[in-house]
């Protein structure tokens, strides 16, 4: 996969947030990347409200996903990341526990990482439902690439659909026609 000259990398991101206004936190998150030069926001998938995994003790989530192209290299991307979980107010206390936005990094072009601070593919992407509905929102060669089948909001794996309208990458900023639109080969 390529994108623009200026943004050849292709990733995709796992949003999720159960605090606050949990829709307004994801689009604020997608728009806060978008206005960063070195993203492009190339596809959004709908939003779904999932159920807590790990530490079920909280509120519902909201979850979705986007592809992005990006000039970023890995760990300055994570950079990124983390610095937009900070704006909105994202605070680590309890593992898997109520948060205003998480973003994970779930793919960066075909790139394998493991490292301190960031493993990529994201180490349990294939094991949650509430990732890989959203992610193939937006990865239509999602299920040639990871051989997991997951019904498609079917509700019995904890994952519903929350909007039925997709949010176009020209909301952020950015569109597919857009010459500054990274494309995937």
């Amino acid at each position: 996969m390529t994108g623009h000259p200026n943004l050849p990398n292709i990733a995709y991101l796992g949003l999720g947030s159960n605090v606050g206004d949990r829709e307004s936190n994801l689009l604020q998150a997608v728009r806060m990347l978008a206005e960063r030069d070195e993203i492009a926001v190339v596809s959004v998938s709908k939003i779904y409200e999932t159920d807590p995994v790990g530490y079920v003790e909280q509120p519902a989530f909201l979850n979705m996903a986007c592809r992005i192209g990006t000039s970023l290299p890995p760990a300055s991307l994570l950079q990124a990341v983390l610095d937009v979980e900070r704006k909105l107010g994202r605070v680590r206390t309890v593992r898997w526990g109520p948060r205003t936005i998480d973003i994970d990094i779930l793919l960066y072009n075909e790139l394998k990482l493991d490292t301190p601070e960031l493993t990529l593919p994201h180490p349990r992407l294939t094991e949650r439902p509430f990732v890989l509905v959203p992610l193939r929102d937006v990865m239509p060669d999602m299920e040639s690439r990871f051989p997991v089948k997951v019904d498609h909001n079917d509700g019995g794996n904890g994952v519903r659909v929350w909007t039925t309208t997709t949010f176009k990458p020209e909301e952020f900023g950015h569109s597919e026609n857009s010459k500054d639109t990274p494309k995937a080969d």
